[in-house]
């Protein structure tokens, strides 16, 4: 059994981790299938945006697999981690938008895929946390970088510190999220919003997240000319002359 499911249509790919008798977790050979389907997309140019689930009603992703991690060494659990990381890493910078699409749990690892989304859509059933603590361990996937610089680092080291679960709405709040929907309406508005982008002029999209990604460690003045650069790539397309005299024309 292939340990990612993947559906490309009009543009945009599903993929979808598989492996629900475990609650998706995430082992060795399911981040091997994930990287090795995200270097194949890369090369897919007419992709428009990505979507990432989890199979099953109960887990987006239930962490990293304890089963595996139980008898690490130092050594094993570092490389364990490089590779968790390099993995997501991949997925954050990814040519195109990447939209999470999260229902049940997603917990350590999980919620640190999530992280590493441009977009994260949850379900009324999503339960975040980041466990690790309790474990004897730490984050390992990008964890502690990422959630501290997508909200406050203070609520950040509380719940890593913690441990503690919080539900969609606690989520919402704090930007952890953007947008919160019921369980059944989860798909259809990841897809909603994976065609609104796929409609718009592909190049531009790119550049923008490309500026939005290189931006954030960068001084302002420095993001500026990084956008600048980009801003003017735009103008080597097709897009923006099509576009531009279409808007004319009207």
């Amino acid at each position: 059994m292939t340990l990612i499911n993947l559906e490309v249509k009009d543009k945009i790919a599903l993929l979808t981790l598989n492996r629900p008798e475990a609650l998706n977790a995430l082992n060795s050979d399911l981040l091997g299938e994930l990287h090795a389907q995200l270097k194949q997309l890369e090369e897919e140019e007419d992709l428009r945006c990505l979507i990432v689930t989890g199979s099953g009603e109960k887990a987006f992703a239930a962490g990293a697999d304890i089963s595996e991690m139980a008898e690490m060494d130092p050594d094993q659990a570092e490389e364990f981690s490089s590779c968790g990381q390099k993995v997501f890493t991949c997925l954050a910078t990814f040519p195109c938008p990447v939209i999470a699409a999260i229902h049940g749990y997603a917990l350590g690892g999980g919620f640190e895929l999530a992280l590493a989304c441009d977009i994260r859509i949850a379900a009324d059933t999503a339960r975040f946390s980041f466990p690790e603590t309790g474990l004897g361990i730490m984050p390992g996937f990008g964890g502690t970088q990422r959630l501290a610089r997508l909200t406050q680092a203070a609520y950040a080291m509380e719940l890593i510190f913690t441990g503690r679960r919080i539900k969609g709405e606690e989520a919402l709040e704090k930007g952890v999220i953007n947008r919160l929907v019921p369980a059944a309406e989860l798909m259809d508005e990841a897809l909603k919003m994976a065609e609104s982008i796929a409609a718009k002029a592909p190049l531009g999209i790119r550049m923008a997240k490309e500026a939005m990604r290189l931006g954030l460690d960068l001084e302002l003045e420095s993001g500026l000319q990084v956008e600048a650069e980009l801003f003017a790539r735009c103008f080597a397309s097709s897009d923006q002359k099509e576009a531009m005299r279409s808007f004319l024309k009207k």
